[in-house]
């Protein structure tokens, strides 16, 4: 009989895992159950200007804190951008890639923390000492793992640039980690997930976003080990994504538009993949009987992440699975 208060690690990347995660912070305080380990994507981070940024870990940040700027959907609210109009000037940086006043301090801050021997698990959870997020934040791994779009036509860009620069216009044929192979989980990614009674993967980018934490080399095998049910949340409703261009991502290599497809994509654990369950739409319950029969019990509920309330209810669902 699973425990009136699950321990519940979340895996997450991006806008939707910065909903995502509010909604667990809120489920898991409305059952008095302890506070959420979230394992962050750290796969779209990069230098730039002199400074390491993270923008999954910041956007998942900057969510839970409540200093996120909820219009644009990225970066710090209220910021200004006085410091980036001086880099233009000086030709430095990247000019469709804006860094605000605020987020660039904390860029700084991390860039000086790295450089005096901090490790990404370090810093982030001297960051977390300034707001009570209400959940633990760790990387998935120390290691810088940026990842690269591999071009239809040959060319190789980071993923900043294929994303923010290019609109993922520039059809891609692959992505890659470079030295992912030779990461490890960050400390406490893997003791989390083996003390969990549920793991949660969020409607989060299954390519760039759950992709490279699932690289991590010890990660899968952990979700295969532990004793927690491993359940997912679709990025796809109706067959269209929710935000973003995952749909280029999951063409790219060879993964349909849709909430089934992406299902089986991470695969059920009983057949060496990672998910026990999985959460669709209302409008995609026609699908659940083909995940039955790939081995994912499937669950429908509303996915439409509108506000805290609704994700806290999609959370639930999820515990409840």
């Amino acid at each position: 009989m699973q425990s009136p208060s699950p321990r519940v690690v979340v895996l997450a990347g991006g806008v939707g895992g910065a909903k995502f995660t509010l909604g667990v912070r809120a489920a898991l305080r409305r059952s008095g159950a302890p506070e959420a380990t979230v394992v962050v994507n750290t796969g779209d981070d990069l230098w730039l200007s002199g400074v390491r940024l993270q923008p999954d870990v910041d956007s998942i940040t900057y969510a839970l804190a409540g200093q996120n700027d909820t219009v644009r959907g990225w970066g710090r609210a209220g910021d200004t951008e006085r410091v980036n109009e001086e880099l233009q000037a000086w030709g430095a940086g990247w000019p469709w890639f804006t860094l605000g006043d605020l987020d660039l301090g904390t860029h700084l801050a991390r860039t000086g923390w790295l450089r005096e021997g901090l490790t990404p698990t370090q810093v982030l959870a001297r960051m977390a000492e300034r707001w009570p997020l209400g959940v633990r934040l760790l990387p998935m791994t120390d290691a810088e793992v940026d990842t690269h779009v591999l071009l239809e036509d040959g060319g190789r860009l980071h993923f900043q640039e294929w994303w923010t620069r290019h609109r993922a216009e520039l059809r891609p044929r692959a992505f890659e980690n470079p030295g992912i192979a030779d990461a490890v989980p960050a400390p406490g990614v893997t003791d989390a997930i083996a003390a969990a009674d549920v793991v949660l993967l969020a409607p989060s980018n299954p390519v760039v976003s759950i992709g490279p934490i699932l690289a991590v080399p010890g990660v899968r095998e952990a979700l295969h080990e532990t004793a927690a049910r491993v359940v997912g949340v679709s990025p796809i409703i109706g067959g269209r994504v929710v935000r973003g261009m995952a749909d280029v991502c999951l063409t790219a290599i060879g993964v349909d538009t849709a909430a089934a497809a992406v299902a089986r994509h991470y695969g059920a654990r009983s057949t060496g993949g990672v998910l026990d369950a999985w959460l669709l739409a209302e409008e995609d319950a026609a699908s659940a009987p083909d995940l039955e029969s790939a081995g994912i019990r499937a669950i429908v509920a509303p996915l439409w992440m509108s506000d805290e309330d609704a994700s806290a209810a999609i959370a639930e669902a999820a515990l409840r699975a």
